[in-house]
């Protein structure tokens, strides 16, 4: 719960930045400029920040908490500190240095100012990124510590600088010099991420000596995960940079649009998906006892947390299938991001539903292989992942448009199709093997058809409400050139009032037929609302 209520301030301050970016840049050039070059040091921060972090040092330091060895955990604590402070130093300078290198690669469609601008604006970003690595160490010690909320609170800082130096200089400056002073706007909150979490770490370790030794076992074990977890880490940017570098080739609009998509489906697999596994990741790690004992630990965690996943992420995916127009709207249409912006991303969020629940729940199945200290299963499926990904985006993203005699922009769609389609292939592996190793993990069979089944009777009731709005306020016009037919949102609405009209009616039939399928999440929702009724009378 306190890491969803972290992650979820997080996520709509994300939002609101989002927002207020799309209001000044929309999909401009600047914009696919200025999205494409933060890709580019996320990089370094994705290799080394809480991903890794998470696969490598929180299993050993947990258990070593576990075990009550806290001195031993603070020497632990303080030579990863030295080591990630050393390393991530030397990749910053290095990345800097070879910053067009990087560029050409990242956004091979990038030519001329456009390339120009990247390269500046990267450079200018990635000091920014360093810090963020190490604000990944200072949520390992706090999840750790169970101390889950303070941790994912913090880029709630980044968040707000980033918003206010938009709503400071947009509109000021021109719109090249805009994307220059946002990013020293993201350096300034990466320090600031940082920063808030200092305090609370050093008062949970109680000695702190940052160092570059090697010496002892737990250090050495950690630094034997972080190999494996941090090649697992690239394959996936491998994956990111793929699809950024397939968009960039299609167009500028895609490129803006599919970050705008992953920003948006990232929401439930960040909320849902990575809540349970930062979760249940320092619980699986100080498990203890008999190989069978641990065995049936994991299974429980796993079991547990597969169904909380599957419960809330069934209805998000339903939610961008059916509505994903009006999700699109509520939260970025404003200034240069129109109705015909939002209908374009829909069908991105399409794509994307796809694979929303195997994301989510492969998530969980990765963690428990981190819990048992094997990183390299993880690795060898991502890169099987990776590897019919890479062929799926060529396929799906820059081919079938055009075997099919569709608009090039379309390809994009096809980007998150792909996506979404090998994380499936990832799940399964990873599940398969883990069943080899503990035992039957998972879902509860027939539970997700029947998640499905009151998602899909929920999303039809909203878009009967939704055609009764049209039917009541008119379809609105003016782009009806474009996409061969009328957006159907009620223009007399806002969009967010419009998008609360469709969901509460979606949100309420879901719950009630999850309900009275027997769902015991949905059960378990019930109650709790009850009980705050009876309170507050």
């Amino acid at each position: 719960m306190l890491v969803a209520t972290g992650i979820l301030a997080s996520r709509l301050m994300g939002l609101v930045r989002e927002r207020v970016f799309a209001h000044y840049l929309g999909n401009a050039e600047a914009a696919a400029v200025f999205k494409a070059a933060l890709r580019i040091p996320n990089f370094l921060q994705n290799l080394f920040g809480e991903g890794v972090l998470s696969g490598s040092f929180i299993p050993v330091y947990a258990q070593l908490l576990g075990r009550g060895d806290t001195k031993e955990a603070d020497r632990v604590a303080g030579a990863v500190f030295g080591l990630l402070s050393l390393a991530s130093t030397v990749l910053v300078a290095a990345g800097m240095l070879f910053t067009p290198f990087f560029v050409d690669a990242i956004a091979p469609g990038f030519e001329g100012h456009a390339r120009e601008l990247a390269i500046t604006v990267v450079r200018i970003l990635f000091p920014g990124t360093g810090l963020l690595v190490l604000s990944a160490w200072c949520l390992g010690i706090l999840n750790s510590h169970r101390r889950f909320l303070l941790s994912y609170l913090a880029p709630v800082v980044w968040n707000i600088v980033i918003i206010l130096t938009l709503v400071a200089v947009g509109g000021r400056y021109g719109e090249e010099r805009l994307v220059e002073l946002l990013a020293y706007g993201v350096v300034l909150g990466s320090f600031l991420q940082f920063a808030v979490q200092v305090p609370t770490v050093l008062k949970l370790l109680g000695s702190f000596r940052p160092t570059l030794s090697l010496v002892g076992e737990p250090v050495r074990q950690v630094l034997r995960n972080f190999g494996p977890v941090v090649l697992g880490r690239g394959v996936v940017q491998f994956s990111a940079w793929v699809d950024t570098a397939f968009a960039s080739l299609i167009s500028n609009r895609a490129l803006s649009s599919l970050v705008y998509a992953q920003t948006i489906y990232l929401i439930p697999v960040s909320l849902f998906g990575m809540a349970v596994s930062a979760a249940e990741l320092p619980e699986m790690a100080r498990a203890t006892g008999e190989s069978q004992d641990v065995a049936a630990k994991l299974r429980e965690r796993i079991g547990n947390g597969s169904r909380r996943i599957a419960f809330w992420v069934v209805p998000s995916a339903a939610a961008f299938l059916f509505l994903g127009d009006m999700v699109a709207a509520a939260l970025l249409q404003t200034g240069r991001f129109d109705a015909a912006d939002s209908r374009y991303l829909w069908y991105l969020l399409m794509g994307a539903a796809v694979g929303l629940v195997a994301s989510t729940v492969g998530r969980l199945y990765a963690s428990a292989f981190y819990a048992l200290k094997d990183p390299k299963t993880p690795l060898r499926f991502a890169v099987v992942r990776v590897a019919a990904g890479t062929l799926g985006a060529w396929l799906l993203g820059l081919r079938l448009p055009g075997w099919l005699g569709l608009p090039e922009h379309l390809g994009a769609v096809g980007l998150t199709l792909a996506s979404g389609l090998v994380a499936w292939l990832e799940a399964g592996l990873l599940k398969r093997k883990l069943m080899k190793q503990v035992g039957p993990v998972g879902m509860p069979a027939g539970l997700l058809p029947r998640l499905w089944g009151a998602a899909a009777a929920a999303g039809l009731v909203a878009l009967a409400v939704r055609w009764g709005l049209v039917s009541l306020l008119g379809a609105m016009p003016g782009v009806a050139a474009e996409w061969g037919g009328e957006v159907l949102a009620p223009p007399r609405l806002h969009p967010v009032l419009g998008f609360l009209a469709v969901a509460i009616p979606f949100g309420a039939v879901y719950f009630g037929l999850a309900a009275a399928l027997g769902i015991p999440e949905a059960g378990a929702v019930f109650k709790k609302v009850g009980r705050k009724l009876r309170l507050v009378r």
